[in-house]
């Protein structure tokens, strides 16, 4: 194989491929990034770990064909380290890859393995319907969810997010079993049904994938191109920003969530959401290491909230809010509540609460007639 591509493409795609070929598998070559010439003109990469798979092309000058696999991350460190401007990449009958600078001396060579040795990567269903839904939307649902994803890969329904498309209405809900978050977005005139189960580490990267296509349409006025879904067999697959981005399912039953929102709650109060934040990121700071906990307890036009540990002391702090009715004491884990406190993004929130056994609900302070979003955190003991 002998090609010359752009770093600047190459480097784009590469980064993204890094970022999911697994270095720790028992597996070595899913450590690999592929190099495969794909027509007369492109090269395509591509990189997985059995669970996620990423896929793209750049502009390539072909002198020969071939395909070679190569470590991802040594591969993307030695193209960094390249001056600006075109690269040869070239392989011999041994699998060994050669780097090299168009206008200066710089070269490195890798050692690689055979691009058939390479796993090959899960195509979608010709006949299945595409989605199209726009990286800002899909990133927001993300962002306002996936912290409450739980991080026990044992409990698969937990480590996901589910991701509902009824239809003119697109929504993700995510729990560990202390929390729960639901976004719902109004997508009008886009009439739609599906239902994903997709774990956390396709979560995080579907969200930097959907960060990247926004950079890109950002630039000038226009806007990043649609994501284009393609729910196929066993797997999910994203098409945006030049690449293709592909996670297997979670086969489970997620937990019947809208059982865990209250329906009412005896208190709403209203408070501003930095003050409120500032403080309780303040009196966190002399929680228990161990549990976080922070005790808030709400009076006539006031919302108290107090930790203690027995290494680092006390803490205290109010804010002033919107309320007008009998004392009440909640213990809660104070980081639960400063990520939905930095998910929303309204001046205000409504807190709902009814009693100490009982689990508060989260809101903006701001009704919008194309998105809801709210959070429900258990309470603790302290």
């Amino acid at each position: 194989m002998h090609v010359v591509v752009s770093k600047k493409d190459l480097l784009r795609i590469l980064g993204r491929c890094q970022g999911v070929a697994d270095k720790k598998s028992t597996m070595p070559v899913l450590g690999n990034v592929l190099l495969e010439v794909d027509g007369p003109d492109q090269l395509k990469l591509a990189a997985t770990d059995l669970l996620l798979a990423v896929s793209g092309r750049v502009h390539a000058d072909v002198d020969k064909g071939g395909a070679i696999a190569v470590g991802a991350r040594d591969l993307f460190e030695r193209v960094r380290m390249m001056p600006e401007g075109q690269i040869s990449i070239s392989t011999t009958e041994g699998a060994a890859t050669t780097i090299r600078a168009l206008d200066s001396a710089r070269r490195y060579t890798l050692h690689g393995i055979p691009g058939e040795e390479f796993p090959s990567l899960s195509q979608p269903d010709e006949n299945t319907p595409v989605l199209a839904l726009d990286a800002d939307t899909l990133s927001n649902l993300i962002s306002s969810t996936h912290f409450s994803i739980s991080t026990d890969e044992t409990r698969l329904h937990l480590n996901s997010a589910l991701f509902e498309w009824d239809g003119e209405r697109v929504r993700m809900v995510t729990t560990d079993g202390h929390r729960l978050s639901k976004m719902e977005v109004e997508v009008p005139g886009k009439q739609a049904t599906a239902t994903m189960l997709i774990p956390l580490k396709g979560v995080l990267e579907l969200k930097r994938l959907c960060d990247e296509a926004r950079g890109e349409g950002g630039k000038g006025d226009e806007a990043a191109s649609p994501i284009k879904m393609i729910q196929s067999g066993p797997n999910a697959f994203f098409q945006l920003a030049g690449l293709s981005f592909s996670v297997k399912l979670v086969d489970a039953q997620f937990p019947p969530y809208q059982q865990v929102i209250p329906e009412t709650s005896e208190r709403a109060i209203r408070a501003p959401r930095l003050a409120l934040a500032d403080a309780l990121k303040a009196v966190s700071i002399a929680a228990s290491d161990r549990t976080g906990g922070v005790k808030l307890t709400l009076g006539s036009g006031k919302m108290r909230f107090e930790s203690e540990s027995p290494e680092s002391g006390e803490g205290f702090d109010e804010v002033l809010v919107e309320y007008d009715g009998p004392d009440v004491t909640i213990g809660f884990n104070a980081r639960y509540f400063l990520d939905v406190l930095s998910a929303i993004d309204d001046e205000e929130i409504i807190l709902g609460v009814s009693g100490e056994l009982d689990p508060a609900v989260l809101r903006p302070g701001t009704e919008s007639a194309t998105s809801s979003y709210l959070s429900v955190i258990m309470p603790m003991r302290i």
